[in-house]
Parts: C-alpha cells; sequence; structure tokens
C-alpha cells in the first residue's frame, strides 16, 4: 500500500500520508498507480461541474472553475511544469541552458501562452462536456492525463541531470503496465460518447502527442524530470478533453 498511499500524497494536497522512506521501487509503485489517482479527481471534477449547474452557474464559468479546482487540488504542479517546460524548449542553448531556465522559477512568453491555451482548452472542452451530459468523459479526460505519466516513466527513459523528482520515477514502469493502462483506459472511452470511435480516438492521439513530447524534451534537456511530466499531464487532459467534446 505504500505505492497508493505516496501516489495520493504525491499528486494531490488529500492529508494522506506517504511512506517515511521513498526509493526507486516505491516511486514506481506509486507512479503505476497515478491513473487511480486520476480517476478519483476526475470523478470530482465531474460531481463539481454538476453541482456548479445544479446552482445556476453557467457552463463555461463551472468549466474555468473546475480547472482551478484541479490546478489547486494538485498544487499547480502540472501547470507550472507545463509552464517551465515550454520555456525550457523556447529557449536557445546547449541543454544546461535550458534546464536553467526551467529552474528558474519565473514563467516567460512561452510558458504564459501555453497556460493560456491549455486553462482554455481544458476550461471550454468541460462546459462542452458538462453541457452534453457526457460526465465520464470528464472523469476519463482527467485520468488520461495520469495515464500519460505511466507512459512517460516507461523503461529506457533516462532522468535528466539533477532532476530529483526524474531520477526516482523515469524508466520505473514496465511495458506491461503502460500498456495496461492504455489499454483500460481505451476500452473505457468506448462507451463515454454517442459514437463508439469517438473515445478511442481520443485516446490514442492523446498517448501519440504525449510520447512525441516527452521524447523531444528528454533530447532536448538531456532527460525526464518532473517538469516534463507537468506538461505531459497538462497535454494529455487538453487533447483527450477536446476531442471528447466534439459534436457535444
Amino acid at each position: 500500500m505504500n505505492g497508493v498511499r505516496l501516489a495520493v500524497s504525491w499528486l494531490t494536497v488529500l492529508p494522506v500520508r506517504g511512506p517515511d522512506q521513498v526509493d526507486r521501487e516505491v516511486a514506481g509503485r506509486a507512479i503505476g498507480w497515478a491513473p487511480v489517482v486520476g480517476v478519483l479527481l476526475g470523478a470530482g471534477a465531474a460531481g463539481s461541474l454538476w453541482g456548479l449547474g445544479e446552482l445556476g452557474a453557467s457552463e463555461l464559468l463551472a468549466g474555468f472553475v473546475v480547472v482551478a479546482g484541479l490546478a489547486l487540488i494538485t498544487r499547480g504542479m502540472h501547470i507550472d511544469g507545463l509552464a517551465d517546460t515550454m520555456d525550457g524548449l523556447g529557449s536557445y542553448g546547449p541543454p544546461e541552458r535550458a534546464r536553467e531556465i526551467m529552474k528558474s522559477g519565473g514563467v516567460g512568453p512561452f510558458g504564459v501562452a501555453a497556460l493560456v491555451f491549455a486553462i482554455g482548452v481544458q476550461a471550454v472542452s468541460f462546459a462542452a462536456l458538462a453541457g452534453g451530459g457526457r460526465w465520464a468523459a470528464v472523469v476519463l479526460a482527467v485520468a488520461m492525463g495520469r495515464v500519460a505519466v505511466v507512459a512517460a516513466c516507461r523503461r529506457g527513459i533516462e532522468a535528466a541531470p539533477g532532476a530529483g523528482f526524474g531520477a526516482l520515477v523515469a524508466g520505473t514502469q514496465g511495458s506491461a503496465v503502460s500498456l495496461g493502462w492504455a489499454g483500460i483506459a481505451g476500452a473505457a472511452s468506448v462507451f463515454v460518447t454517442g459514437d463508439p470511435w469517438q473515445g478511442p480516438v481520443a485516446v490514442v492521439a492523446a498517448l501519440a502527442a504525449t510520447l512525441l513530447l516527452v521524447r523531444h524534451c528528454v533530447r532536448r534537456f538531456g532527460g525526464l524530470n518532473g517538469d516534463v511530466l507537468g506538461a505531459a499531464v497538462e497535454l494529455s487532459v487538453s487533447i483527450t478533453a477536446a476531442l471528447l467534446s466534439f459534436s457535444c
């Protein structure tokens, strides 16, 4: 259960205490359970959308509130990682310089643009899904961000120099775990919209885009770090939610 507790402790602000000592084995288990945490977060997001609608809030307002709520409950780690990653990718110079920019603590123009785009896409997409009563699609979209994390930490991915969190989790996930979660997400996606093809297309597109991003970042930064994982979460959620919202 150390992996489960650590996954909840790492990925949310819920008062769950992780194990006293964390090594790569325990960290790997935590990453392997990340999609379950994603389902819990997705269920909370769907319930919040429904509740805000019942209170009379517009669907668009509810969408923005839910995106803000997800950022708060995850300590803002993922949106911060997205901004840092985009600033690093937009920089010139060697990998060392890109990693310096990512650790600087500021947000540059590339990071701001990425945040505006991701937050806007997610909020509008969640609003459309709520308007169409596609609550399961909201759950799937949020969970897909955590399925992407499992795929990003697959074996063969090295940690970037100086990456504390990346050093713990990079390369910890076997093919069976990655493919297993992807298969579960794909199977579940068949039932979240009226068209059986729409969900699987969204899942495949999100995973493909995430893997391309991670591959490029590993080359550009010299390995995987926590910021790249945050970017993977936000990219996967945005793509999945957007594609599932078509025809709402």
